[in-house]
């Protein structure tokens, strides 16, 4: 658990984050300490472990700064289950919405998909040599029992055979033929060869249940789903596909007979209990600011107090099983415009004790943004463009231009961060991609210029009235 922690320190974490996101140094370092914690805590003497709680996280700062690319990216540098939920979703119990419970839940369903890709991976050898038996069963029949009569094969596969190497028996025959079958199905010679298999299928459709009406809450309801589904016989039907589609279909098939379900779902409350991480994000929307009266206030503070317990730690049942969040690290978000990190209650601020300004982004960190992380937009459209065989660069002075009036559009319009940069690239480039490959054929180079920006974007700049309509 946590291995890809084990070998990580903080400043190796922040190094990690640094590839894909510019900028915000402390929220950074706040986050990989709160990451190699949980791997500190699981190496504590045994008495302490129950004690030593997460340090849980609130980050404040306006949209497009990378308050939720930091925290996704993190649980990808962990492995860990990571799930993101909105705080304006959730409503006070008796209201319309969805119950804060389900967040765990969502994290449990997130925990088991990802032990169960990770058994898959331990048995795909396994797995694999099953799903070609199962091929080569749709191929070539095997005999059972014993013949004399010898049939000659009426396959123009493999080699003569001499005198001396006739086989036996139709068993010995059939065995030498399913070897030729496997050799070639191993050098992939057969992979469009049409082949039928027999797949499982449910025997009807799923079943409704109104929660509300039979007095079950999510949980209830979703295991009662589970096990009368369970019950219902399974069916299987013939499917005609190629050997290269009857692959992935029988692979997952048999995958899933060599993993044991008990095992995956005590393993994935392990890792969500220990290693989950709960993104709640918008926090802001159900803090109560003092200036606002009634309205849609009416049930914010009784959300806050709703969350208050799942933060603090308690037991949460799931269909996989009973959940303990108490060692879940949570990390809230919000832009805090209207209202501020006082106006949460008291309780739950001092269950987010670690808080982090995330600064605006400068025209600097724009250009940064649009030249260093290893997903940067001018990357992804140069690889688009790519699969056309078009080959797209971009000048530096073009960079600086475009990181120069995504920042100066932010600061007359709205500010919307690094969210602004995917507008403005989608105007520059918009005509380019219409054009490729109808106008603009293959082994083209096309070259961004500081010119060519000016001249597809400068307008918008100077005419405000006119940018807020197209932005």
């Amino acid at each position: 658990m946590l291995d890809s922690a084990t070998f990580l320190t903080p400043a190796q974490i922040v190094a990690e984050l640094d590839k894909y996101i510019i900028g915000q140094h402390d929220a950074k370092r706040n986050v990989a300490i709160a990451l190699r914690n949980r791997w500190r805590r699981l190496h504590a003497p045994q008495d302490m472990q129950r004690e030593i709680v997460p340090n849980n996280i609130l980050m404040i700062g306006s949209t497009g700064v990378g308050k939720t690319e930091i925290a996704r990216r993190l649980a990808a540098i962990a492995d860990a289950p990571f799930t993101k939920v909105e705080a304006s979703k959730f409503t006070e119990v008796g209201y319309v919405g969805r119950d804060v419970e389900s967040m765990v839940r969502d994290l449990a369903e997130q925990a088991v998909n990802l032990v169960k890709q990770r058994r898959k991976e331990a048995v795909k050898t396994q797995a694999a040599q099953a799903v070609e038996d199962a091929i080569l069963d749709a191929l070539i029949p095997p005999i059972q029992g014993s013949g004399s009569s010898v049939v000659k094969p009426a396959f123009g596969f493999g080699g003569t055979t001499g005198p001396d190497e006739m086989p036996s028996s139709d068993v010995e025959l059939n065995e030498r033929t399913r070897e030729r079958f496997r050799e070639k199905l191993r050098r992939g010679e057969l992979e469009e060869r049409t082949i039928d298999i027999k797949v499982q299928q449910n025997s009807g459709p799923g079943i409704g249940l109104m929660g509300g009406q039979a007095g079950l809450d999510e949980a209830s309801l979703q295991g009662l789903q589970d096990m009368l589904g369970s019950m219902m016989p399974k069916k299987t039907r013939k499917r005609k596909v190629t050997i290269a589609e009857a692959r992935k279909i029988l692979l997952d098939e048999e995958a899933a007979k060599l993993i044991d379900m008990d095992e995956v779902k005590d393993e994935a409350i392990r890792l969500a209990e220990n290693a989950g991480i709960i993104f709640i994000d918008e926090i802001d929307k159900v803090a109560s600011s003092n200036a606002s009266k009634g309205g849609p206030d009416v049930s914010r503070e009784g959300v806050q107090r709703d969350l208050l317990p799942i933060v603090e730690g308690s037991a949460v049942t799931t269909k996989y099983g009973v959940v303990h969040t108490d060692h879940i690290l949570f990390i809230a978000a919000g832009a805090f415009h209207v209202s501020k990190p006082s106006d949460l209650i008291p309780e739950l601020q001092g269950r987010f004790p670690i808080r982090v300004e995330l600064q605006s982004l400068t025209k600097e960190d724009f250009y940064r943004i649009l030249k260093d992380p290893k997903n940067a937009l001018t990357k992804q459209y140069e690889a688009l463009l790519q699969a056309e065989d078009v080959e797209l660069t971009f000048d530096d002075a073009a960079l600086e231009q475009l990181a120069s009036i995504a920042f100066e559009v932010n600061s007359e319009v709205e500010n919307i961060g690094a969210r602004r940069l995917h507008t403005v690239m989608s105007r520059l480039l918009n005509d380019i991609l219409f054009d490729v490959p109808d106008r603009i054929g293959a082994n083209a180079r096309i070259q961004v210029t500081r010119e060519l920006v000016e001249e597809r974007l400068q307008g918008m700049v100077r005419n405000r009235d006119l940018s807020q309509y197209i932005l």
